[in-house]
């Protein structure tokens, strides 16, 4: 590292300590309120889909959900001649809480990058960034591929997060089986076959077919005509017709990340999306505000140390998350889809 790059370093980490009301940034130190929701904040900005769907601070690591949805209709009429006007708490309440799991994104950046960031006006705020953008997409990738908490993680094994936490679509397969569907009623296979064709063994002959039977048969019947409902489509779905390419340029003030795309036509009569890390041959029925990240009030730690034996600055950072579901009864998952001639 340069020295006037050491003296951009030493200012950033100064910058930091200053932040968190604490000595130094070098030593392990637990992150301020202020500063973990502004951190939150700065990594919901570089994802549309992020920004998208809820993030919660909670103070307890563990507890009951907080039901952000509407869980049930609220129009009625009571005689009160003969009984009490009874009202209806709408938001969700069921048997599953949550548990926020320890999440480690540690990061390193070489002194090479540091000099070459040592020019710019923005050093600190290039190193900030290039850490939040990873963790951004690292916790989208756990949302949809995550299956296990292992005490220890291993990428070789699971390249796509799998083993660091416990995801939504885990949650659905594992606290709401019912409104899941992997293999073909009508053929008795595996997979859930689409035929334009209407092909012998297929089960619809569209996309749209099954999204209309998903939302017929699995979304509570106070959800189906709800205009935010969305469904979002592995990569192995999708088509040109559905995502048409955007040729036009946008303005600086509307360039954040675009990691979810919407499509200008309607599946099933919903409009679709796109996500990144989302199972290629899957889709998902719901809201996005129906999907959670819950994170610990108070328990995001960090320490940032400069260690010459590998060239390197390095960021260890912890956050307590938690992968939420609201409300299960506006959520219909199909998997195993594939197309047959």
């Amino acid at each position: 590292m340069r020295n006037e790059t050491r003296t951009l370093y030493h200012a950033f980490l100064g910058a930091i300590a200053t932040l968190n009301s604490v000595q130094s940034a070098a030593e392990s130190f637990v992150v301020s309120p202020t500063v973990q929701q502004r951190l939150e904040t700065r990594t919901q900005d570089t994802s549309s889909f992020l920004a998208s769907i809820n993030n919660i601070g909670v103070t307890e690591q563990s507890g009951s959900k907080i039901g952000l949805g509407i869980g049930s209709t609220i129009a009625g009429r009571t005689d009160t001649s003969s009984a009490d006007r009874v009202p209806t708490d709408p938001t969700t309440l069921d048997e599953f809480g949550y548990v926020c799991k320890q999440t480690n994104f540690d990061t390193a950046i070489k002194y090479a990058k540091l000099d070459a960031w040592a020019k710019f006006p923005d050093f600190q705020t290039r190193i900030r960034d290039a850490i939040l953008q990873r963790q951004a997409l690292d916790i989208i990738m756990i949302g949809w591929n995550g299956t296990s908490a292992a005490a220890t993680t291993n990428r070789a094994t699971s390249p796509l997060l799998q083993d660091v936490n416990i995801g939504w679509l885990q949650k659905i397969r594992t606290e709401a089986a019912a409104k899941v569907i992997s293999d073909g009623a009508s053929t008795g296979t595996n997979a859930i076959k689409v035929s334009p064709t209407g092909a012998a063994g297929s089960d619809y002959v569209s996309l749209d077919a099954l999204v209309y039977d998903l939302v017929n048969n699995l979304i509570a019947p106070w959800y189906r005509e709800d205009p935010q409902l969305r469904v979002i489509l592995g990569r192995d779905l999708m088509a040109d017709k559905y995502f048409p390419l955007i040729n036009s340029a946008q303005p600086a003030s509307e360039q954040m990340a675009a990691d979810m795309l919407v499509s200008q036509k309607r599946v099933g009569g919903l409009q679709a999306v796109t996500v990144p890390f989302f199972p290629a041959n899957g889709l998902l029925i719901t809201r996005l505000d129906n999907l959670s990240r819950y994170f610990q009030e108070g328990a995001r730690r960090r320490t940032i140390t400069d260690n010459p034996k590998r060239d390197q600055i390095e960021n260890y950072e912890s956050s307590n998350d938690a992968y939420v579901v609201e409300d299960y009864d506006m959520i219909a998952l199909a998997e195993n889809i594939t197309f047959v001639a």
